[in-house]
């Protein structure tokens, strides 16, 4: 596919998503949102591509938020369904079976903290700033932050964070749990290749496997939890590659998985 809003690249196995509309911050726009979802839906078809990559250009913004202009023109019912478009791509995203990272590399406000909550990691840098400021707009997350924050950081914070609408530092998101690293800016792209290509190398089925597990497991009772999980260590004892795990652990050498 070709893009107007984004820039996208593969190498070595990791697929990056570059959302481009530096006048706009990176702003998400309807047309922003379906090249996206376009993107989303070839890298997540693609056998060459392992790890996703999302961040946006420049060194101000990862995501500045939902598109104002266009937000303000809509009709309730044009709005009903921005919101349910915007879920149902964050949905996607969290729901993939290989490891999406957001590269968060400046703001990262409503919309674009959204983005990057549905996110399985996150790396910031330490110029980031997060938050859901909606409420200074006169309406509220609409792309599930609400829930996102809520499982992530608990009741309080997440009513502390969406109610003041104040963003908070990269620092601060990391003591939160909200990011699993801080790193300076110039050191981003490193930090993210250290995290991407170690996945790259593994097996597939594992990751696939840990992914459903982890993401689906949040959301059922442990029954339901510890019943997936056994499904999917069973499904991973079906592959050659836990033979070549198993067997390379045995005889002190580097696994090397195929995939299969």
């Amino acid at each position: 596919m070709s893009f107007e809003n984004l820039a996208v690249v593969t190498r070595g196995g990791i697929h990056t998503i570059t959302i481009k509309r530096p006048a706009k911050l990176n702003a998400l726009n309807r047309q922003t949102l379906q090249e996206l979802y376009g993107a989303i839906i070839d890298a997540s078809g693609d056998d060459k591509v392992r790890v996703i990559v999302i961040t946006g250009y420049g060194d101000k913004a990862f995501v500045a938020g939902a598109d104002i202009g266009e937000i303000r023109d809509q009709s309730p019912v044009e709005a009903r369904s921005f919101s349910q478009f915007g879920q149902n791509l964050m949905s996607m995203i969290q729901s993939l079976d290989k490891p999406v990272i957001a590269a968060i590399n400046g703001f990262a406000l409503g919309g674009g903290m959204e983005l990057a909550l549905a996110c399985h990691l996150r790396i910031a840098s330490d110029t980031a700033r997060l938050g859901l400021p909606e409420i200074k707009l006169g309406i509220m997350p609409g792309f599930g932050g609400t829930q996102r924050l809520l499982r992530l950081v608990g009741t309080t914070l997440a009513l502390e964070m969406t109610l003041s609408g104040e963003p908070i530092t990269a620092q601060r998101a990391h003591q939160l749990g909200l990011v699993n690293q801080v790193v300076a800016a110039d050191e981003l792209e490193a930090a993210i290749s250290s995290m991407a290509k170690p996945l790259v190398k593994a097996a597939p089925e594992a990751v696939r496997g840990i992914l459903q597990a982890i993401m689906q497991g949040a959301d059922i009772n442990l029954e339901a939890g510890l019943a997936l999980e056994t499904a999917r260590f069973a499904l991973c004892c079906a592959t050659e590659d836990m033979k070549e795990g198993t067997s390379a652990f045995l005889e002190k050498r580097t696994a090397e998985f195929k995939g299969r």
